[in-house]
């Protein structure tokens, strides 16, 4: 029995989770059951009613808004407590298509990939400014940089997940989870492609991307701050290769005039010298704690993996019976 559950979050949806609901699918081929969930982030308005009338199978819900990375995670955790074998996440804005799906899950059914992202027609999107369109294309290439993955559409929110992917994300950022899963799929290995995708009419302005440059600096702090945790090491090594090396070009011209016989002692460039080469051997040996530190992670990421999948396996011993 092949179960999938289909994801929604959202914040104050109840204009355009009508439309998205009565898109998704019951029926596929390939999958036993089919069940959708929405993650309830603190809306103030009539979400969650409207997600009862069409029948929503699982609500989540929160008190207060926690951001989009939150419940993202909340759904993920959601699904696989319903038994599910495959999530597809999905904006409550109806801006994927929901005819996708099956293209979207087919990797995973046919263990290809554990996860897949959509990739949408950026350069045929009207309503993206050509600027826009730029700092999609760039920022996805940062993450395959980042992530040694090939995924064209870093940012799409339209991905789906196996049940063994899904059980070993973590999301550490509070803005957005799109780029930060993506680095972390490609940093443990996990196989992940995307398929090509179609999108709809937009129904209501993207509340993520409320200013284009602020976008663009989070993401660059999240694409940072998850290389730094799982690439510590040769970060530092990088960035403590370039004070060293002034360090010791600035040694070298010291030496050669000392040895030249000038009168001058330059003893500023001896002490530039000196302060740069130290810098960067405390940027090298923070580096290499960083390492240990991130090795450290990493079996307590494993341990966090076994306890999920024991938990998750008990409930659905707990079920059956």
């Amino acid at each position: 029995m092949t179960k999938l559950i289909i994801q929604i979050p959202c914040y104050n949806e109840e204009e355009s989770l009508g439309v998205t609901l009565a898109a998704l699918p019951r029926q596929l081929v390939g999958v036993d059951i089919i069940e959708w969930l929405i993650i309830n982030d603190g809306s103030q308005d009539r979400t969650v009613e409207v997600a009862k009338k069409y029948g929503v199978d699982h609500i989540v819900n929160f008190p207060t808004n926690q951001g989009l990375a939150k419940a993202f995670m909340a759904g993920l955790e959601a699904s696989l407590k319903a038994g599910a074998d495959i999530i597809v996440n999905t904006d409550a804005d109806n801006q994927y298509c929901a005819d996708d799906i099956p293209y979207l899950i087919q990797p995973i059914i046919w263990g290809q990939a554990e996860i897949v992202v959509g990739e949408r027609p950026i350069w045929q999107t009207k309503h993206f400014s050509r600027t826009k369109k730029l700092l999609q294309k760039l920022g996805s290439w940062v993450v395959r940089i980042a992530s040694n993955t090939n995924i064209p559409d870093a940012p799409s929110g339209f991905r789906a997940f196996s049940r063994e992917a899904a059980i070993q994300l973590n999301v550490f950022n509070a803005y957005t989870y799109t780029l930060e899963t993506i680095i972390q799929a490609g940093q443990k290995g996990m196989a992940i492609t995307s398929v090509p995708i179609r999108t709809n009419n937009v129904l209501r302005p993207s509340r993520l991307v409320r200013s284009t440059p602020a976008y663009v600096l989070r993401s660059l702090f999240t694409i940072l701050r998850i290389f730094l945790l799982y690439k510590p090491l040769r970060f530092f090594l990088m960035l403590g290769s370039v004070p060293f090396s002034f360090g010791v070009i600035s040694g070298i011209r010291w030496l050669f005039f000392f040895f030249s016989g000038y009168e001058k002692t330059r003893v500023p460039t001896l002490i530039l010298a000196t302060i740069l080469i130290l810098v960067g051997f405390q940027l090298w040996l923070l580096g290499l704690i960083a390492d240990l530190m991130a090795a450290n992670r990493r079996i307590m990421e494993e341990i966090q993996v076994r306890m999920r999948k024991q938990d998750f396996q008990k409930k659905e011993e707990f079920h059956n019976e």
